[in-house]
């Protein structure tokens, strides 16, 4: 070949892709080589709609500990039309991409197309129900709307993925996906193939929902699993048991082992697949709630709380799972018509941080477990060590592995079983890396203990201790390591020295001994606030040794090379020069002290005065300031104005501009009687929210009785009216966790309707969320709004009489009217689609009243106020909406209200089934430092009692910090009403 010829090929030749910086071995998951223990928790942008918020969250997220962020996308919410997609505003997954990577967490993307995730739907769009052929299978039409998300989302992840300029690890094209025919094999392998092809080079996976062994990596070997195209095996387990209806935590179950200690086989969790990481993409961090409860979420924190957290992630820490993630790390809020039927609108979870941001008590504990997981990183590669002896309680039990490449050990010592809460003194005794050692610790309530030995820590050598490690850093020539134990508890730590170190007691009640024959430096001591203890020379760099009780250790963050204590929350800490940039939040006034290479420290972009401690630290001379007190508008002392009724019941109502109902295609799994008209609501593309029906008949002697079958959701309900006059109300029952989603009424008719003439019947139905997919069996698809309506007289034939319906919903249906605000924000009550809701509404002619001299009107009242806030500059609040009493979780009356902020539908109240009453507003959708307006859409029958309760603006959150938070860009009313 001549050179020319050669230069010319070398010239077409493609650019090689960049090498791949994820692996894989069959215990961990290797970042540019690396083996890396995966420490993840679940975040949905989609349930904070102010996306200047996300970065809280993240913030949060790794000052907790997590060194990953798992994320579901949901098609539904970015796509309300076929062929329609928005990835602006509070869609825009490229900007959550970029900011999880400029926070230091790597992430797990999981696209659906099906995601479940308590979405109505189960996150498929609204015009997907529509499609005959069955979901989640390889039926084509299915197949080509799911290309059309994919070709759209792949390629946002793809160029977020580590090596490409951003952070994604590991990727999810299913979940939870229980049927396992060769059409499901077909769909997964082409999931697969597209993912590949658009560019996402990333490990993938499947999560298998409670450990079937479904989609386990091909060649896996193990017997009764099934295979799908994927590298790795996932699955999921929210064990531990739920709170009692009295809203008091159970005893649960005890912690399973999933992983090294397990049965094993297919569906023994990563036994499913032993050639691959064990990997728990959800573990439970709490559950949802449902309507009609007695509000469950702070008992659910509880529940999966301090203690539960020790226990049940260290089981799985101890099992070799190399990737835990946390469901939930942050709920937040089903705002608009995202829930489904099973959930109400506060989507808390009982998660570590709740729906208003607060960081939980919960939150610090698995702080301290991220921090130990970091400084330990031979956890990331664990096989059995030999079993150790334990005397003195039959009660408590060790697991005890080693990484089989350092010999560094983890002992982990939980009660037994583990749900077990008594008291245990025992001692243990074990051959490890550094000689064989016998040790005494203790158990006590719902606890455990993650213990190493033999294992370096920076510069130094820990043969072992009975106080669990939380960090350590290099602090120049001096390392620091933090240990902690329970407040009152005795404890021991043991290092290696080559000579006899210096020991220096800075602070605290630290004794200690040296072994000259072992090297062995031995301090005892008993956990009681935080000992400093200095130690020098014996062969290793200088140590300060922290030794804290809990509540201390869980007051300390860390970066690299930086430790802080003292703030409620460090979120970033930046050197420059001598000097450390910190930013945080402060809830009260609260002291500050720093270890790291600096001379002064600034905190929010202020100078803090500070002096130098005994211990090397930077401590500042006076408190971190507290946050302003905050007051708040009294909206019972406001003017509101109202309007009253639905104007779609009256008989002279202009329904012209309404679609025809009866004609359309019914692919619904429920269907009205052979001969009997389509009124599914889906089938004429209103898919969220209200649905109104105007149904014309000639009077009768037959028009007796109006049977109805309709689908509404969870605790949905439905209101009749003939010639403008209620009829009755009809509500689906609430209390139930799996609720019933639809219902049939019977009503009698008064006799107007067997008069001669036209009639109209007209029907509302609030449609509280689809059904999920769960079980590939088209659920989703089940009808919503009315299914059939019969009018008989007793003893007769069923639909005697013909009625010709007309149907309307959300303005325009799939053709968004907002498109800011999205499928997710406006149902078809008249008020929406007029534009009541909004901003700049001109609502001057309506009559005004105090709320507490409103009245139950039958059908649905709008109420409208507005109202300034002015949060000081710099503070970090979150303001919610309350709704009657919050100390109970139902009210006597019956009614329901739709909560409109700026135009966002930011919840749905229901009086007599409940439990929410409180609704936080994120700043961004509330304009903390200006005008506000608040609309209210209450639906009663209008019978004495069911008038609207108290409604107060209320402070959840409240801080002196946080971030930056610009409004969310939204239309106001002349936006989108010009002419008017």
């Amino acid at each position: 070949m001549s050179v020319l010829a050669a230069l010319l090929l070398a010239g077409t030749a493609q650019v090689a892709p960049p090498p791949q910086r994820v692996t894989f071995d069959r215990q961990s998951l290797l970042i540019d080589g690396k083996p890396t223990l995966i420490w993840s928790s679940e975040f949905h942008p989609f349930r904070l709609p102010s996306p200047d918020l996300w970065r809280d969250i993240l913030q949060k997220m790794k000052a907790s500990g997590f060194n990953t962020v798992a994320i579901y996308i949901d098609w539904g919410f970015h796509s309300p039309k076929q062929g329609v997609y928005d990835f602006s505003g509070i869609r825009d997954i490229d900007r959550l991409l970029t900011m999880a990577q400029e926070e230091g967490l790597y992430v797990i993307t999981r696209a659906g197309p099906y995601v479940n995730a308590e979405l109505s739907r189960g996150g498929f769009p609204g015009w997907l129900v529509n499609q005959p052929g069955k979901a989640r299978t390889d039926d084509p039409e299915y197949l080509a709307a799911a290309d059309e998300w994919l070709d759209r989302i792949n390629p946002i992840i793809a160029k977020h993925q580590l090596g490409r300029g951003g952070s994604v690890i590991l990727h999810q094209i299913e979940n939870e996906l229980a049927l396992t025919t060769p059409a499901q094999g077909r769909y997964m392998q082409h999931l697969y193939d597209k993912a590949r092809a658009d560019g996402i080079t990333v490990p993938i996976f499947h999560n298998d929902q409670g450990r079937n062994g479904y989609w386990v990596p091909k060649g896996s070997g193990v017997p009764l699993t099934v295979e799908g195209p994927q590298e790795l095996y996932a699955f999921d387990g929210y064990p531990g048991g739920v709170c009692g209806v009295d809203n008091k935590p159970t005893k649960g179950s005890a912690a399973p082992d999933w992983g090294l200690y397990g049965p094993g086989g297919a569906k023994g969790g990563a036994s499913a697949s032993p050639k691959t990481p064990g990997f728990i993409a959800e573990f439970g961090g709490g559950w949802f709630d449902y309507w009609g409860s007695n509000g469950m979420y702070p008992c659910n924190a509880i529940q999966r709380g301090s203690g539960y957290q020790r226990v049940f992630y260290g089981t799985n820490i101890a099992n070799g799972i190399a990737i835990q993630s946390i469901y939930m790390g942050y709920g937040g809020t089903s705002w608009g018509w995202l829930p489904a039927p099973v959930v109400y609108t506060s989507y808390d979870y009982g998660s570590a941080i709740d729906e208003a941001r607060n960081l939980r008590p919960k939150a610090l504990e698995l702080k301290q477990i991220g921090q130990f997981l970091q400084a330990v990183p031979d956890l990331a590669r664990l096989e059995k060590a030999p079993p150790v002896a334990i005397t003195g309680s039959d009660a408590v039990q060790v697991y005890h592995d080693r990484n089989p490449d350092t010999d560094a050990r983890l002992l982990f010592v939980a009660p037994k079983p583990s749900n077990a809460t008594g008291d245990a003194r025992f001692t243990i005794t074990a051959e490890l890396p550094d000689g064989r050692y016998s040790f005494a610790s203790e158990l006590h309530g719902r606890d455990a203990k993650l213990l190493v030995a033999g294992v370096n820590l920076e510069r130094q050598r820990l043969v072992y201790s009975t106080s669990e490690l939380q960090t350590t850093i290099r602090h120049g020539a001096e390392d620091v390591a933090l240990f902690y134990g329970r407040a009152g508890e005795p404890g021991e730590t043991v290092l290696r020295y080559t000579s006899a170190p210096k020991v220096t007691v800075v602070e605290g009640e630290v004794a200690s001994a040296f072994d000259a024959a072992k090297g062995d430096l031995r301090l005892t001591y008993t956990h009681n606030g935080l000992a400093r203890v200095r130690i020098e020379g014996g062969g290793r760099a200088p140590l300060l040794l922290l030794i804290g009780d809990v509540a201390a250790g869980q007051s300390f963050f860390r970066q690299d090379g930086l430790l802080e204590r003292g703030p409620a929350l460090v979120r970033h800490a930046t050197v420059r020069g001598g000097t450390l940039d910190l930013t945080g939040d402060t809830e009260t006034a609260a002291p500050l002290e720093v270890w790291g290479p600096v001379r002064s420290v600034r905190w929010n972009g202020q100078s803090i005065p500070v002096a130098r401690t005994a211990s090397g630290s930077l401590i500042a001379r006076r408190p971190l300031p507290a946050p302003q007190t905050l007051a708040l508008p009294d909206l019972m002392a406001a003017t509101w104005r109202y309007a009253e009724g639905s104007p779609e019941a009256r008989p002279d109502f202009d329904d012209a501009g309404w679609t025809m109902a009866g004609a359309a295609r019914n692919v619904a799994t429920i269907r009205p009687p052979t001969g009997q008209p389509n009124l599914g609501a889906e089938s004429y593309g209103f898919h969220d929210g209200d649905v109104w029906y105007r149904g014309r008949f000639t009077g009768s002697t037959q028009a007796k009785t109006a049977t109805i079958h309709y689908g509404a959701g969870g605790a949905g309900m439905l209101q009749l009216f003939l010639d403008g006059k209620l009829v009755g109300q009809h509500e689906l029952a609430g209390g139930l966790p799996r609720p019933i989603t639809t219902g049939v009424a019977e009503f009698a008719l008064p006799p107007e309707a067997q008069a001669p003439g036209e009639h109209v019947l007209a029907a509302m139905v609030r449609v509280n969320g689809h059904n999920w997919d769960l079980d590939v069996d088209d659920a989703h698809k089940e009808p919503r709004g009315l299914i059939s309506v019969s009018l008989a007289q007793a003893g007769g034939e069923s639909f005697a009489v013909p009625i010709r319906w007309k149907i309307q919903g959300r303005a325009g249906g799939e053709d968004l009217k907002d498109v800011a605000r999205g499928p997710s924000n406006n149902g078809g009550l008249y008020g929406e689609r007029m534009g009541w809701t909004l901003p700049g509404f001109a609502d001057g002619a309506w009559p005004s009243l105090k709320l507490a001299d409103a009245k139950a009107y039958t059908g649905t009242s709008w109420y409208r106020t507005a109202f300034d806030l002015s949060v000081p500059k710099g503070e970090d609040a979150t303001i919610g909406v309350q709704i009657g009493d919050a100390t109970t979780p139902r009210s006597p009356g019956r009614y329901r209200v739709l909560i409109f902020v700026n135009g966002w539908n930011m919840g749905q109240f229901v009086a007599n089934v409940g439990p929410q009453r409180v609704f936080p507003i994120p700043e961004g959708i509330l304009r903390h430092r200006g005008r506000n307006t608040l609309a209210l859409a209450v639906t009663s029958d209008g019978a004495p009692g069911n008038a609207i309760d108290p409604v107060r603006l209320v402070t959840l959150h409240h801080a002196r910090g946080g971030v930056g938070v610009t409004d969310v860009a939204a239309p106001a009313y002349r936006d989108l009403y010009p002419t008017h």
